[in-house]
This record gives C-alpha cells, structure tokens and sequence, in this order.
C-alpha cells in the first residue's frame, strides 16, 4: 500500500480526476475542515520551465483575489518538494473548490444543449467575466471546456492560467513565441499579437455561445493557424442558418459580439448580458447596435472590380460597328448598299484569319480536354466518397463493446464511453460499498455488444443511504459545519442557540438529530449554535474554595472576586450573597462577586450598668414609690 500523500501537513491528496496541458487535477481532503477539494499539481517534467510556473503561480494570483459564486475559488497555495529525475525541485500547487459536475464541452457532445440552456449558461459566464474584469483580470481563455456545470445546476469558470491584468500591457497572444489562446475561441487581436482588454473576453464569449446555438464553432478548419486566419478574415454564418429553429432575433447578438474590430462589439459584459436577455424576450437590438459584417473579403471585391473592367474595356460603342449591324431607333435594320463585286483580301489579312481560326480551334480543344478531364475527376471524387461513406457507413454501424465502469469515476466512464461513441445518462443512486461519484453499474451491463450512438444507462453512487454525523463538529464555525453537512448529503433546517460555558458564540453545540448519531442522507440537520453566554450556578453556603472550584468547573473563563460581610443568618465561612444572581445568563469571562459571611463581633461593656442608669417601671396603684438606692447600694425589691 503507497503512502499517504499530504501537502503542508493539512491536504491529503487522493486520486487523479483530471489532467491538463502543464498540471494534474487530484481529489483532496482538508484534514482541518473536513471538507473535499480539488488540488492542482504542476506536473513534475515541467518543474525546470521558468514560464510555465509563473504562469500556474499567475493563475493563482489571478483567482485569489476573485470572490464570486461563478468562478471556482482558491482556499490556499504552497510548494510541495519532489524529486525529480534525481534533482530536488519545489512544484507549486492551488487548492481550490471541488466541483462535482459537467464542462459545457461534456454536455454539448452528450446533446444535452438548447437554445434557453445556453443563454442561461452564457448569461452566468457574462456575470463571472463582469466580476473579474471590474477587478482589473481579463481570462482570455473563454472556452466550453473551461465552464463547468456542477449537479445542483450552478455554473462556475475555471482555469485562469493565462489571466492577465488589463493594466499589462505585454498581454498579447505570444509569450516567447508560444501561443496563448485555444484558436477555435481566439478573438483576432489575439491572432494578430496586440494588446488585449476585456472586450476579448467577449469576442471568446461570442464564440461560446455560437457553439452552443449550433452544435460547433463558429470556424472550423484543418490546423489552429487556419482557423486563426478565418477569425482575422472571414465572418461566421449567422447561427439561424445552421440551426432553423432557433430564433433570428439572436443572429444580431451574436454577431456583434464577434465584430473584428473590438470597437464594434459590445462595450462590457453588462452590455452583452442585456442585450442577451431582451433577445430572449423578443426585444431585438436598436438598428444603431448592429453591426454588419461584410458581404464579402477584400479580394473578393478586387476580382469583382477585376471582371467589371474587363467587361467594360470589352464593350463597343454603336458608332464603331459595321453599317450592315446598325439599327435606327426603331429597332429595323436599314437596307444595306453592297457591291455585288468585290475584291479578295490581301494575303496578309488572309494569313491572320487563318491563325485565327486555327487559335479558335485549338481553344476548343483545349476546352474539350479540360471539361474531359474535370468530368473524368468528378467521377472519380465521386467514387472515392461514395466509397469513404460506404466504409463510415460501415464502421458507424459496427457494433461496440461496453467496457467494464464498475469503481470507475463518472467524469472517466462518461469520457470513456464518449471515446466510444456511446452516449451516457446518469441516474444517482445510494450504495454502501462503491463511494460517491463512482459508477456502481451499467445498463446494458459490460461486455454486452450495442451499436454506435446508443445511451447507456450510469448508475452512479452517491454514498451510503445512512451517515454518521460527525462528533467532531462541535466547537466549529457554523460556516464550516454547514459545509461539512453539505458535503455529506444533507440539508441544513433550523438555527437555535444554546448557552455554554466554553464554545464561541454562533459556533457549533450540537445538532438534531445528535451528533454521532446515523442519519439517512438527504435528511434535514437542525442546527444547534453557542449564544457566548454562560448560566450562573447557585453558590451559597459554599466556602470560597467551594465556590471558586465550582466556579472553575464550568471551563467558562469566569473571573472570580470575593468581599465579606456580617449575616446572622449566615454560617461564617459561606456565601450569603453573589452577583450575578443564580439561573442568570452572563456573557463568558464575565466577573462573579461572592459576599462571605463573618463572625459577628459581641461587644462587652468596660461596666455594670448603676441603678440611675437602669430605667424605673412606671408607678401603678398597687406599687406605692419607693426610694431610688444610692450608687454604694445594692437595688432591693421593695416592698409592698
């Protein structure tokens, strides 16, 4: 078994998902969040090419300062150290969001694209370029491979490798003589070398959505060079001609967003979005918005302007002709005066008719031969491609064997089966043995024979049908448990909030159903938050240890003050009083004031009381006066 990969002791990196011109695509997981992403390697034969990691490294520098739901964001960067063909070397790598989806490349192929899907999809692109140029980043590689739609429908932009600041003004086409660009998506400032600004994403954007209107973009041709030669050129058929059911009202759209000169286009994503959006509700654009392409090339115009002079130099004037081919202006021919005798010509004039002839003659063989040979040619064109359709016609019906998907990651399975030329659909279903996004089985089952263009039905898992909820969660962040939920399969319901002696408030308590129990997924999780407080406990009779180790118990931080006091009631040595006040709710790290009772104080008087000072009873009829006893005297009853 390999050991486990980890990149800065935090991302443990899993299998490959996808692969690019100059880096690997792992799944991750983020040990710290527990939360899957997408991790991108530069591939180590490329560690040496100083241009290329600068460009990943741009690329990075370029989506981190993004922040919006239609571009995938970056978490974090760093450097992993390999060795490679016996030399250390420092490849840098991105983690970013994983999303689980379809570039829009998958489902035009898969023939899932109409014509309200691909303005919607359009219009979320428009918005994400609107982003990213208002932050100063021109993508400049607008393509449907680099769109992804993820399950819940939500569209994202990827790949920012040759992302450039509208401010760089060295942002052209060729870097060190490389091409920059895809050339079926490459607007013509791109293919000429020049500076280019946002309007060049626009130009991209138009070509995305021609081909998601058609089936296929806007130029096609034989080799990147030839095709970049048509953007520069020629223009596009308008998309209606292509495809008849789709409205007219968009040819203008698209087309202005594919004006030569970027002057023409639209004047920012906003721009392009709106007059999108009134296309689609049948408001067509302002007749000073369109912007018509030409009829024809330039040298299409020079042999026209060619053939008109030729035609005009060959016409005659009437006052040149014979007299036996002049007319009046009736339209008869005059009666002509001939000689009915007239002299043979020269033997010069004679000489020159004869080469005359002979030129004519030749002219017309000449002309047999060729009408010969292009019928000859024809012929054999025709046999040759009646034979080719014979033999595609033969080999599209040759049936195919389906290939063993189970385990197999959905992305690969779909792309294999495409490579097939198999079409795929996908049904999400739970399974306790196969993890999620792998194919559980097929419909027809592998090794079954089917014809070319067939549907095979995926059975894809989405994991086990019941999850425990993770213990862990208590004391995260309600951002990071909801994404971990998520993740899992579950809905997040309702928020209420508990006290608690050591969590933060808004993070995470507990949920219901309970952490660690197992929930069916696709259940709804409520969660349940700290509110930062504490609830005071009843401290009296306590001694202050009593008290203090009560109070730290709790693990709230709480700070604790003592005062003392005199209470009759009280046992000296307790608490008869605290502040705040028992079942109270304080913020944590809050002040407890305790009062401990003391000894009351006896006071003993320094002497006895003398008679004078003792208080005589009233006299009563019964009780005659008696006589008040002097200091030296001891009080005696009197007698009656």
């Amino acid at each position: 078994m390999s050991e486990e990969r980890i990149l800065n002791g935090r991302y443990v990196v899993e299998e490959l998902i996808g692969r690019g011109g100059m880096a690997d695509v792992h799944l991750g997981v983020d040990q710290v969040l527990g939360r899957k992403v997408a991790i991108k390697l530069l591939r180590g034969e490329m560690a040496r090419e100083p241009m290329v990691q600068a460009r990943f490294r741009r690329e990075a520098k370029a989506v981190a300062g993004l922040n919006h739901p239609n571009i995938v964001s970056v978490f974090d960067t760093g450097e992993e150290e390999r060795l490679v063909s016996g030399t250390t070397v420092q490849l840098p790598f991105i983690v970013m969001e994983y999303v689980r989806g379809r570039t829009l490349r998958d489902l035009v192929k898969a023939g899932d694209m109409t014509s309200d899907l691909a303005i919607t999809y359009v219009l979320g692109v428009l918005d994400a370029l609107s982003h990213s140029h208002s932050m100063g980043i021109v993508h400049r590689d607008i393509k449907p491979a680099n769109i992804m739609v993820t399950d819940r429908g939500a569209l994202k932009v990827m790949d920012f490798g040759i992302a450039r600041a509208l401010a760089d003004s060295s942002s052209t086409m060729t870097q060190t003589q490389t091409v920059v660009g895809t050339a079926q998506y490459l607007s013509p400032e791109q293919a000429r070398g020049e500076t280019v600004d946002a309007r060049t994403d626009l130009y991209s954007t138009g070509c995305l959505l021609y081909e998601l209107f058609t089936g296929r973009p806007p130029f096609i041709g034989d080799s990147p060079v030839s095709v970049a030669y048509q953007h520069v050129g020629e223009h596009a058929p308008p998309p209606s001609s292509l495809v008849p059911e789709l409205d007219p009202i968009f040819d203008p759209v698209v087309l202005k967003a594919l004006a030569k000169d970027r002057e023409d286009r639209f004047i920012d994503a906003a721009a392009f979005s709106t007059a999108l959006r009134n296309a689609q509700q049948g408001i067509a654009m302002h007749p000073e918005e369109l912007t018509a392409p030409l009829p024809y090339s330039a040298a299409d115009a020079t042999n026209q302007a060619t053939a008109a002079a030729m035609v005009s130099h060959a016409a005659i004037p009437a006052s040149d002709m014979s007299p036996a081919a002049q007319q009046d202006h009736t339209g008869h021919m005059e009666p002509l005066d001939v000689p009915r005798h007239f002299e043979e010509p020269p033997m010069w004039e004679q000489h020159l008719q004869r080469e005359r002839d002979e030129h004519r003659a030749r002219s017309r063989r000449t002309w047999t031969v060729v009408v010969s040979v292009v019928f000859v040619l024809a012929l054999a064109v025709g046999g040759l491609f009646f034979y080719n359709w014979m033999q595609a016609e033969a080999e599209r019906n040759a049936p195919v064997t389906i290939p063993s998907l189970v385990d197999t990651s959905q992305a690969k399975a779909e792309s294999t089966l495409a490579d097939l030329e198999l079409r795929s659909d996908v049904e999400n279903v739970f399974d306790d043995d196969i993890q999620s996004g792998h194919v559980v089985e097929t419909e027809p089952a592998a090794s079954k024979e089917v014809r070319k263009g067939t549907t095979v039905h995926l059975m894809v898992s989405k994991g086990p049908e019941a999850m425990v909820i993770p213990e862990s969660l208590a004391g995260q962040s309600e951002a990071g448990a909801r994404q971990v939920l998520r993740d899992m399969g579950f809905e997040i319901g309702s928020v209420t909030r508990v006290n608690h002696p050591s969590i933060p408030t808004d993070w995470l308590v507990d949920t219901e159903p309970k952490l660690g129990s197992k929930v069916t997924v696709g259940e709804t999780i409520d969660l349940v938050l700290s509110t930062g407080k504490v609830e005071m406990p009843q401290l009296y009779n306590l001694t202050y240890d009593e008290a203090k180790k009560a109070i730290d118990g709790m693990g709230a931080r709480l700070s604790i003050t003592m005062e003392k006091g005199v209470n009759e009631a009280a046992e000296p040595g307790t608490v008869f009083k605290q502040e705040p006040e028992s079942g109270s709710s304080i913020e944590q790290g809050d002040t407890v004031t305790i009062t401990i009772a003391e000894e009351p104080v006896e006071t003993t008087p320094s002497e006895e009381p003398s008679p004078t000072d003792t208080p005589t009873p009233p006299a009563t009829e019964s009780d005659p006066p008696s006589e008040t006893p002097t200091p030296t005297e001891e009080a005696s009853p009197s007698t009656p």
